[in-house]
């Protein structure tokens, strides 16, 4: 077993993602991710890497952009409104086929915001967030092991589908500490292969060309259907989720990273007061996984959606059970956190009325 480290949330990240490959970052501080590049500053040296604190986070991305094309594993993070910025550069990384591998710590918002943790970035991450057809995988952790073992599936899945990937984290869970447990092998860099499409080093083969559109005419949509294929298999073998008292559950929350543990104290409150409660925690948020969902909408005919937004991806699950259940809200946006207690109320409420409608917790 490997030895467990007492780590911050962002820091496992970061090195999570050296572990995995990353061997160039490009960022601009924000909180509350800086330590993300902070960690990376030090840490990439270390391995013969490259870390660039880019003049914004327009420039960061199109420096992801250029690394990405030559076939390097890279990442940048940031947090929501620096995410805005890089939707652009995002957008271009998917139309060149580039894998890339991003984290958003997310915060308050709109706008400014604050920088305590939020979870309102839900549908910019799993919608793509910037203009034109195309998809990013999207990993939520509940905690700092998974901040640090997550970067290597997203790198595995971004290069081998050739897509941006994701974490999606909440200011809260960058900022706690927790033991951490690496749980995968570190990547030999120098025993990867150059792909077959990145520009490289090697200038005795064929010219290359990394772009992100194609002017001759219909090319463009024989481009974007292609990559929906490599979607749908993704959709197919690479939906992650978590169960937990699932079994004989009459009413099921459905969350992802802090809500998810704090449904799991509410759970734990609702059976000692006998109501039947499980929690399912969808671990990838795109590809969502609406499969399961739709299975136990057949059984469970109450669902509780637990969100720190105005409810985002409450419509997810909605489409999921596709009428066959009914769907509740306990949203708190604005960067506030519910309590245990007040997620239990909304159980406790909806288990007696069975409204059809939302309810959503004030």
């Amino acid at each position: 077993m490997a030895e467990k480290k007492l780590m911050k949330g962002n820091e496992a990240l970061a090195e999570g993602a050296v572990r995995a490959g990353c061997r160039f970052f490009a960022g601009y501080p924000i909180t509350p991710q800086n330590e993300v590049p902070e960690y990376m500053s030090w840490r990439l040296p270390q391995v013969g890497g490259a870390f660039v604190q880019s003049e914004s986070e327009v420039s960061a991305i199109n420096m992801v952009y250029g690394a990405a094309a030559t076939g390097v594993r890279c990442m940048t993070s940031s947090s929501s409104p620096g995410m805005s910025l890089k939707q652009e550069g995002i957008s271009y990384c998917a139309g060149a086929d580039l894998p890339v591998f991003l984290a958003n710590v997310m915060r308050g918002g709109p706008g400014l915001g604050n920088i305590a943790g939020a979870q309102g970035d839900y549908w910019q991450a799993t919608r793509g967030g910037g203009h034109g057809d195309y998809r990013t995988f999207v990993m939520a952790p509940n905690g700092a092991n998974e901040m640090a073992n997550f970067p290597h599936k997203c790198f595995e899945i971004a290069c081998k589908y050739r897509l941006p990937s994701m974490v999606l984290a909440d200011g809260i869970i960058g900022q706690m500490m927790e033991p951490v447990e690496f749980m995968h092998p570190e990547v030999d860099v120098k025993a990867l292969k150059e792909p077959d499409w990145a520009l490289g080093v090697n200038h005795g083969r064929a010219k290359r060309i990394v772009k992100s559109y194609d002017l001759r005419e219909g090319m463009l949509e024989l481009m974007v259907n292609e990559r929906v294929k490599r979607y749908r298999q993704i959709e197919a073998a690479e939906v992650i989720y978590e169960e937990k008292m699932m079994d004989d559950a009459e009413i099921a929350i459905v969350a992802y990273g802090t809500s998810a543990r704090i449904s799991v104290a509410a759970m734990k409150l609702a059976r000692e007061k006998g109501l039947k409660v499980g929690l399912f925690r969808p671990v990838t948020l795109w590809p969502f996984p609406k499969a399961r969902l739709a299975e136990l909408s057949k059984r469970i005919k109450k669902f509780l959606v637990v969100e720190m937004s105005l409810g985002q991806m409450v419509e997810d699950v909605q489409l999921s059970v596709n009428g066959r259940a009914d769907v509740y809200l306990h949203a708190r946006p604005g960067a506030s956190v519910m309590t245990a207690e007040e997620v239990y109320t909304t159980m406790e409420s909806i288990s007696k009325k069975g409204a059809k409608e939302y309810a959503t917790a004030k």
